[in-house]
């Protein structure tokens, strides 16, 4: 029997099929209608963040952040899924990388500080990554960004429903950004969100994802359609009804695999006061026949694994500028991710971790 890395929710077709049915009654399909405003409303009540803009995917939501915050040229992180950097070097902007905190794999605020200081070193903005829905340091990074007066946006896909303390992960930064994917904890298919700071900004960023029109129906400046229709919105509706009890599984074996796998393998280092989603189950082997023999033993038993992020972006965009990413690549040198879904249970991970450890013995 195959454990599989992810399996998307499903939405449960008789709730999906009554708000399809809202949707072919009133005949309105996309831009802005009733779903699109009961979802947008549901989920700032549920994530606790106001000024949230649903978009027709994540890549764009990063894209339409640092348009709107007129971000032209950005330091991130060489560690996260490639459509990070990908989606700012489609736009244009002046993209370079420095390094990670080797215990969080999260961009360092260190790093980060000395690229920003060094000579000729003139960005605008910073976009990091809330890796595996491990909160960065967003204090690190607010000082540093204070410091030197750039805009930080925060690639929050992995994190929908962390919290640090009583504060969403989404309300720290200029902008953060959601992926609502079928492989992510919550989705609409395909879609995301962005959650601004200021309410201008989202009122800003409306109008951008509606080509630019303006409210009374004047064109204003370009935009783009990076609208979310009211199918994929029947779907978040529906998914939103469950996620407590989905977030709460999901967590729940995040913390049997790191119980079962802590004497033996290397695993990045969680924010100290932050609530779990269980996004990603992600462990670090140095050893490369070591790292082999496990997904081998995996695989042979039916039992999906992925190498993510591998190789680190650094490495992949090597015309960017880099300052100094000897973590992130000896992290994605090592890293693998174990299967982690709302369909598992407890005797999967039982049976995955005992799989691991008698690999490495």
């Amino acid at each position: 029997m195959t454990i599989k890395l992810n399996q998307p929710l499903k939405p449960d077709l008789i709730t999906l099929t009554k708000y399809l049915s809202e949707v072919n009654n009133s005949g309105w399909y996309t831009n802005f209608g009733p779903l699109h405003d009961q979802l947008t409303s549901r989920l700032e009540e549920y994530l606790g963040v106001k000024n949230l803009l649903l978009v027709s995917n994540g890549t764009l939501a990063l894209q339409v952040a640092c348009k709107v915050l007129n971000i032209n040229s950005a330091i991130t992180t060489p560690f996260s899924f490639v459509a990070t950097t990908s989606s700012l070097l489609w736009q244009g902007i002046d993209t370079a990388f420095s390094d990670i905190d080797p215990q969080t794999y999260n961009l360092c605020p260190t790093a980060l500080d000395d690229a920003l200081n060094e000579p000729e070193s003139n960005y605008d903005g910073v976009v990091a990554t809330h890796v595996y829905g491990n909160p960065c340091d967003v204090n690190g990074i607010a000082d540093v960004a204070n410091k030197h007066s750039i805009k930080t946006v925060y690639d929050a896909a992995h994190a929908f429903g962390v919290s640090i303390g009583e504060q969403s992960v989404l309300n720290f930064g200029d902008a953060s950004t959601l992926s609502f994917h079928a492989t992510k904890v919550f989705h609409t298919v395909e879609g995301g969100a962005i959650v601004f700071k200021h309410r201008k900004d989202y009122e800003k960023a409306k109008r951008l994802i509606n080509f630019g029109i303006q409210a009374d129906g004047s064109l204003g400046e370009p935009g783009i359609n990076a609208k979310l229709n009211e199918y994929q919105c029947a779907v978040g509706l529906t998914l939103l009804d469950d996620i407590e009890q989905v977030i709460a599984r999901r967590a729940e074996l995040f913390r049997s695999y790191r119980d079962e796998l802590k004497e033996y393998v290397e695993m990045p280092t969680w924010h100290i006061d932050t609530t779990l989603n269980g996004a990603y189950m992600p462990i670090y082997i140095a050893d490369v026949d070591s790292q082999r023999k496990v997904i081998e033993a995996l695989s042979k038993n039916g039992i999906e694994s992925r190498r993510y992020f591998t190789p680190s972006l650094d490495a992949v965009f090597g015309e960017q500028k880099k300052f100094d990413c000897v973590q992130s690549q000896r992290v994605a040198g090592g890293v693998i991710c174990l299967p982690l879904h709302g369909y598992m249970n407890l005797n999967g991970i039982k049976n995955i971790t005992q799989i691991i450890k008698e690999t490495i013995k």
